[in-house]
């Protein structure tokens, strides 16, 4: 970004607030690496992280009162609300557990999400454009909200489990109901006593290391985003159907959100079904993030499908 479009860009309010969350979340980002030392996470990086949830909210706002439509109409727009919902869904996660790995695994997505919308897309994908024909349904507000919700907490929860497999050395998780819980058991082995001479098994109440609250909010969190996810396809299909008259078209964008439900639905069979923590879910998690990245980056700015915003091939 040139001075010139720095200079248009404070310009224009939008902008603006975009450039605004952008530095608090980038004031933010070193203090959370900091502080991922310690027991706590900082009040500072809530409070900047909070500041910046609070510019988004304005900056998404003021873009739907100049647009007159819900403000998803580019990728820049669709951007910043990924921004937003991945900075609300870390303040969510952390007062479930204020740990600071938490801000260091989830406040480059929202700097990485709210950079690349400021300073890598063209001008022409920043401006806000009328929406086609087929966007103008109340389905626009219902299906791309909640995608891009579950894309927050997909990815917060896989980040998670990127720290999982830093944290975990190796180390046995050997959680029994921790996953939907803040408490965990471990099997333990009775000693043998005077009257009863057989070894016996008894559940034992501890409290979870660093690694296991790691793994639990993990999964906790995809969890909540494999659900919106699920409403998500649901809501879409059914708004494809009325737009076009067709469910399910299998277009690229259509197909790449159907193979990331089903990698976040073989995560959850790991965990649900095999009992697996620790590092095998995590591995899952991770190549979670590569699908969602070509699902919302790769396929909407190769030009390709209906749901294309265009970049790469444009004439």
């Amino acid at each position: 970004m040139t001075l010139a479009d720095l200079s248009a860009s404070l310009g224009d309010p939008v902008l603006a607030l975009g450039l605004m969350a952008f530095a608090l979340l980038l004031i933010a980002l070193p203090i959370a690496f900091w502080v991922v030392s310690g027991a706590t996470s900082s009040a500072a990086v809530r409070v900047l992280v909070a500041l910046a949830n609070l510019v988004l909210t304005a900056q998404l706002i003021l873009r739907w009162w100049q647009s007159g439509h819900f403000p998803v109409s580019n990728l820049y727009e669709s951007l910043c609300f990924l921004a937003w919902a991945c900075t609300l869904t870390q303040l969510l996660v952390e007062r479930s557990w204020p740990s600071p790995i938490v801000s260091a695994a989830a406040t480059p997505m929202a700097l990485l999400c709210v950079s690349f919308a400021s300073f890598a897309l063209p001008e022409t994908l920043q401006e806000a454009s009328p929406l086609v024909p087929a966007l103008r349904s109340s389905w626009l507000v219902m299906h791309v909200s909640v995608i891009m919700c579950s894309y927050a907490a997909l990815l917060v929860g896989s980040f998670l489990s990127v720290a999982v497999l830093f944290t975990d050395r190796q180390q046995t998780l050997e959680l029994r109901s921790s996953s939907i819980g803040t408490g965990g058991f471990r099997q333990a082995k009775l000693a043998k006593s005077a009257l009863d001479q057989s070894e016996g098994l008894q559940l034992s109440p501890i409290s979870l290391s660093r690694t296991e609250q790691l793994d639990s909010l993990s999964y906790r969190t995809i969890t909540v985003g494999f659900l919106l996810l699920t409403i998500g396809l649901i809501s879409g299909a059914v708004w494809a159907n009325e737009a076009w008259g067709s469910w399910w078209s299998w277009d690229p964008k259509e197909t790449w959100a159907l193979i990331c439900w089903l990698v976040y639905a073989a995560y959850l069979h790991t965990r649900f079904s095999r009992g697996w923590s620790g590092r095998r879910p995590a591995l899952v998690a991770v190549a979670g993030i590569v699908v969602i990245v070509v699902c919302y980056i790769g396929v909407n700015l190769l030009g390709i499908g209906l749901h294309s915003y265009g970049w790469f091939f444009e004439a």
